[in-house]
């Protein structure tokens, strides 16, 4: 990520601030026509303001979507909240899929109606993929902090979190460290969400055990020791978890997200028992990207799309699913964000580590190289 290696997410303590949320939609500019076709429009200004990008987006009457699971960070009540708004049906193609399977999809679709026309990934497989990407700055792009997007418009982070310990704390014993996951106890009950090849969940997940285990964002090899060692002694479950998995007992111990290990519980037929605890000396944070496809073939649509998710209406929608905006801080500063959304978010203690480009791509050469024989 282009920041700084360490930075703390200012959200931690902003329950204390009075906020009244007053969700809004990205300030509307004149309705002038568009001087910019919408595929090269790197701004709403290009477009002739949000009244012309709107008409422009109904004109088109579709989105892709791509890798959106509903149940992912409130992502069916975004969806919803969009086609509602502002007509525009949205077509939402391989809720399951992976950072990397995006890209794919993109490349063997390119030039159909049917690829996707933005994406939603990882950190890791957003900076190796940055010429697929249309530039594009939404009208709030000034809220974002610098070091969470590219200067060029290129991508934004949108949302983020921690890793986190997901645990039925009816069936095995509170961790509260990464070590605790080799005791006995945790035999063939702890699985990862995802391959950390390719998903950005368990691509941090690793970095976690990794800074637990002695490395540092600058060296994931120990984390993959960990896993290694995790997987000999039988306690490694390589099992990619489900909400049904977990569900049933199958997944007793889940690597995940914060965000998404907490709204086990809350789900329908979640698990009352289910617990979250993001470990001490191990704190990884990460947000996700969005990014226009370059060949998008509804790129009005996906504009309109990016300055919906940047609204505070957006963001707020995010943070009820439990995962942290990236507008947060000035959100709080305005009085925008929802304030009781935001105290239910998990506690953490600790400073944040926070990758940079260079840590990432270091990482995933080392995970490339390296993951499959440790976990074989």
């Amino acid at each position: 990520m282009a920041r700084t290696t360490v930075r703390v997410l200012s959200l931690i303590a902003a329950a204390a601030v009075a906020a009244t949320v007053t969700a809004c939609s990205p300030p509307a500019s004149d309705s002038a026509a568009a001087s910019t076709p919408a595929g090269s429009a790197t701004s709403v200004a290009d477009l002739g303001g949000m009244d012309a990008l709107v008409t422009a987006a109904k004109a088109e009457g579709k989105l892709n979507v791509i890798a959106l699971p509903p149940d992912w960070t409130n992502y069916a009540e975004v969806i919803s909240t969009f086609e509602s708004t502002y007509g525009i049906t949205v077509s939402s193609a391989q809720p399951d899929a992976s950072s990397a399977d995006e890209i794919t999809a993109a490349k063997q679709l390119a030039g159909q109606d049917t690829a996707p026309d933005v994406f939603d990934l990882s950190q890791s497989v957003t900076v190796a993929n940055t010429d697929m990407f249309a530039p594009y700055k939404v009208a709030t792009i000034g809220d974002v902090p610098d070091g969470l997007k590219d200067p060029n418009g290129k991508w934004t982070n949108d949302y983020g979190g921690y890793m986190s310990i997901g645990y039925d704390s009816a069936t095995v014993p509170a961790p509260t460290t990464v070590a605790d996951l080799m005791k006995p106890e945790y035999k063939g009950k702890v699985a990862l969400n995802g391959d950390p090849t390719q998903a950005g969940a368990a691509f941090n997940g690793v970095m976690m055990a990794s800074l637990a285990s002695g490395g540092s964002a600058d060296d994931v090899s120990p984390g993959v020791d960990f896993f290694s060692k995790l997987n000999k002694a039988g306690n490694f479950l390589p099992l990619d978890p489900t909400p049904a998995t977990i569900e049933s007992g199958q997944t007793p111990v889940v690597i995940d997200w914060d965000y998404l290990n907490a709204a086990e519980s809350t789900k329908t037929g979640g698990l009352a028992s289910w617990k979250v605890v993001v470990p001490k000396g191990a704190v990884v944070g990460g947000y996700y990207a969005q990014a226009i496809n370059a060949q998008a073939p509804h790129p009005a649509a996906a504009r309109l799309w990016q300055e919906f998710l940047y609204s505070d209406v957006g963001q707020n929608l995010w943070l009820k699913g439990g995962a942290r905006p990236v507008r947060a801080d000035a959100m709080i500063t305005s009085g925008t964000i929802d304030k009781g959304l935001l105290a239910k978010l998990p506690a953490v203690s600790g400073t944040p580590v926070f990758l940079t480009p260079a840590q990432t791509d270091a990482a995933a050469a080392t995970l490339n190289s390296t993951w499959a024989k440790a976990i074989a």
